[in-house]
């Protein structure tokens, strides 16, 4: 495992040669190469994949992101369901079979690829195929990526550690969906950080991690 303490653009910089270096030298299989980048809730794994598609392209390499979030089920299959609210965060959520099916076994098979979007404004699901070029770097980007039923299928893992304060700050602000700022904290509270806790100790995403980029307060 590598880690980097440096500024953001020295990181991005880093993790490119790093993962660059996994692929060429020992990348064999006749498939895509799947990059994951993992992190909790507010840790900026939207940006850094952003980042990290620019960069190899710069490289001159093809990199197509997934983002998880765009994956996820209809609202009646995710609340109210009678379980606790972070278990139905964590493990109702997405369609963990239907990923690894649609998404995951088929990145590694080189078929084509059909999954269920998400619309939020009608909460309704449409199926759609994903047009992605056979030599492009998959960048797959969410959180609890590192959940057992999904690791194994991901050659090169990068995890965003952003220290609490940070990520506590970001989330609260950005999603006022949820009521106001007491409402929003109750909310992470019931829900996202209990969730958080448990991938936490039962995953270990940080340890499983081929790369650790460190967020600096």
């Amino acid at each position: 495992m590598r880690s980097n303490d440096q500024g953001k653009k020295i990181s991005i910089v880093q993790i490119t040669e790093t993962l660059l270096s996994r692929y060429q030298n020992e990348f064999l299989e006749n498939r895509r190469f799947i990059v994951g980048i993992d992190g909790l809730g507010g840790a900026g794994k939207t940006t850094v994949a952003k980042e990290l598609q620019h960069a190899l392209e710069l490289s001159n390499h093809e990199a197509f992101i997934v983002h998880l979030d765009d994956h996820i089920v209809e609202t009646y299959k995710r609340y109210g369901t009678g379980n606790d609210e972070w278990f139905e965060y964590y493990f109702l959520q997405w369609d963990i079979e239907l990923i690894e099916a649609e998404l995951f076994k088929k990145l590694h098979e080189s078929d084509p690829i059909t999954l269920p979007f998400y619309h939020s404004p009608t909460d309704t699901v449409t199926t759609k195929p994903l047009s992605i070029s056979s030599i492009a770097i998959i960048v797959i980007e969410g959180v609890f990526l590192q959940r057992r039923e999904w690791r194994r299928y991901i050659d090169f893992m990068i995890y965003i550690d952003c220290p609490y304060e940070i990520r506590a700050e970001r989330v609260l602000d950005r999603d006022s969906y949820l009521g106001d700022n007491q409402a929003r904290l109750d909310k992470y509270k019931r829900r996202y950080w209990l969730a958080e806790d448990y991938y936490v100790n039962e995953v270990d995403p940080r340890g499983s991690a081929d790369y650790i980029y460190r967020v600096i307060k």
